[in-house]
């Protein structure tokens, strides 16, 4: 298993469910149900404009029968800045451990931690 992101167009998540009304709904519900935001990277506040989210776990994501099904748990998702997202996919993917030998959510949280020390954000980061 590789946490490595592949291309788009080699990407049926990418190019299907992150496009699909079933992921706009889940987005739209957890938005809903989530007060104040703040980035899980650099932990400024952020609106829902502001951020996209990550997924921790896919366990939720299921295609079946021509569509999606989204059930992802509340805490499998992060809200995150584009720029610090992007950062985190970077690091998970040039790392070979992060890319390789650690689940997903290991590897997130690995990442995460980085970024974190990198803009100087003590603790952990308990909203999701």
């Amino acid at each position: 298993m590789s946490n490595s992101r592949r291309a788009a167009h080699a990407n049926r998540y990418r190019t299907g469910y992150l496009r699909s009304r079933q992921w706009f709904a889940r987005r739209d519900r957890w938005f809903r149900e989530h007060g104040s935001l703040r980035c899980a990277g650099c932990d400024r506040e952020a609106t829902r404009s502001q951020v996209e989210l990550h997924h921790l776990s896919y366990e939720g994501v299921h295609y079946a029968n021509g569509g999606w099904s989204a059930q992802e748990a509340h805490d499998d998702l992060w809200p995150m800045h584009p720029a610090c997202h992007e950062l985190l996919h970077r690091i998970i993917d040039k790392d070979p451990v992060l890319a390789r030998h650690r689940n997903r959510q290991q590897a997130s949280e690995a990442a995460r931690r980085l970024i974190r020390t990198r803009f100087g954000v003590g603790g952990t980061h308990e909203q999701r």
